[in-house]
């Protein structure tokens, strides 16, 4: 048996992988230990570039896969601002029809898929699939971030390292706005996404691993209102939420992709567009069989959802800055507009700061927070 890519996990970054390298003419075998469809605690919001990217790697999603959302609205027990995409529209849609659709295209394109099979490593170019020599020569880590074969390639190095824990609910209720909500508290944030016409997909996430949905519910009773009497839709997950810069994501003929590669926190909502992207840049990369410039391209599809994550983190940290910067944002909506066009991609972050930056300091220096 043999193949010229090995692919270590089957979830959406090794999928979107697996495709990407089927577009560039490339043999790819996806082996990963579980059955499809494979479900993960996340936020479960596509934002417009992760469709775009979706759009490229030949699948197309439509209203019978999720909830369009159209804009980002920030808030807190007294304050709300919010801001519509400029361009473009986000879907909300359940982690499992999300990896179902991949695994339709992959499968489609002629990726080689083994589920429920176990792999181990024999060395550089050799493994054994449920007990059977494979041979390759490429491999791909897109095994999470507890990555098996980061580890094995001794990649384990990190520029940067700070995690959050959050778990997820559905929640069976209609959705209330066709935009992603963003609830901020005292210990930690509750992300709202319409997933279906009558369900919310609700993540918490913060620095304390302990806590339950319910505990959580009490930071925020304006979300609790709505969804505490509402039947629960699905199994309570937990997962880390992880700022996490790795110092190499490729070595000899190894490359990591998706949370093995690193990641960046959920605040973002940026996760599946970075690994869409990251599967289309190692795809090219090995085409080219320069995997030096998948570590280039790595970096740079890294650089502002980790600059966003930054900044929105301060906030998590101190919540009296959200609290002046959320004031700021009410009271100068176009601040909020012209921030979300930079995290999207539509507008440069510099621009931003040498345009904005003055006056929104000034508005924070001089807001009092209600």
């Amino acid at each position: 048996m043999s193949t010229e890519v090995l692919v270590l996990g089957g979830g959406p970054a090794g999928l979107a992988a697996g495709i990407a390298l089927r577009q560039h003419g490339a043999d790819v075998t996806v082996v990963d230990a579980l059955t499809p469809a494979i479900d993960k605690a996340c936020g479960e919001g596509l934002m417009p570039g992760a469709l775009a990217a979706l759009e490229r790697l030949g699948v197309s999603m439509g209203a019978a896969d999720g909830v369009p959302f159209r804009g980002i609205r920030f808030c807190d027990s007294r304050r709300s601002v919010e801001a519509r995409f400029s361009a473009g529209v986000g879907m909300g849609v359940r982690r499992l029809r999300l990896h179902a659709r991949l695994a339709e295209r992959a499968e489609a394109c002629g990726v080689k898929l083994q589920w429920n099979s176990h792999c181990q490593l024999l060395g550089p170019s050799r493994a054994l699939v449920d007990g059977e020599e494979l041979s390759f020569r490429y491999l791909v880590g897109a095994d999470g971030q507890s990555s098996t074969v980061r580890r094995w390639a001794g990649m384990e190095a990190c520029r940067k390292e700070d995690l959050r824990y959050g778990l997820r609910r559905h929640y069976r209720v209609e959705p209330w706005t066709d935009l992603v909500e963003v609830h901020w508290a005292e210990h930690g944030q509750a992300y709202v996404t319409p997933v279906a016409e009558d369900c919310v997909c609700v993540a918490f996430v913060g620095r304390d691993p302990q806590r339950e949905a319910e505990e959580w519910l009490e930071e925020f009773p304006a979300l609790a209102e709505r969804v505490g009497a509402a039947p629960v839709a699905s199994m309570q997950r937990g997962a880390v939420s992880a700022t996490r810069i790795l110092r190499e994501v490729e070595r000899g003929t190894v490359a990591l992709v998706g949370d093995a590669s690193g990641s960046v926190d959920a605040v973002t909502g940026e996760g599946m567009a970075s690994c869409f992207l990251q599967a289309e840049a190692l795809a090219k990369a090995i085409a080219e069989r320069n995997l030096e410039a998948y570590s280039h391209a790595h970096q740079r599809i890294g650089r502002l959802p980790h600059r966003m994550a930054a900044l929105l983190l301060l906030m998590d940290r101190f919540p009296a800055l959200a609290a002046r910067t959320l004031e700021t944002f009410e009271e100068r909506p176009e601040f909020f507009s012209d921030f979300l066009a930079v995290h999207i991609g539509l507008r440069g972050l510099s621009g931003f700061a040498l345009q904005r930056g003055p006056q929104f300091c000034w508005s924070l220096l001089t807001t009092t927070a209600r």
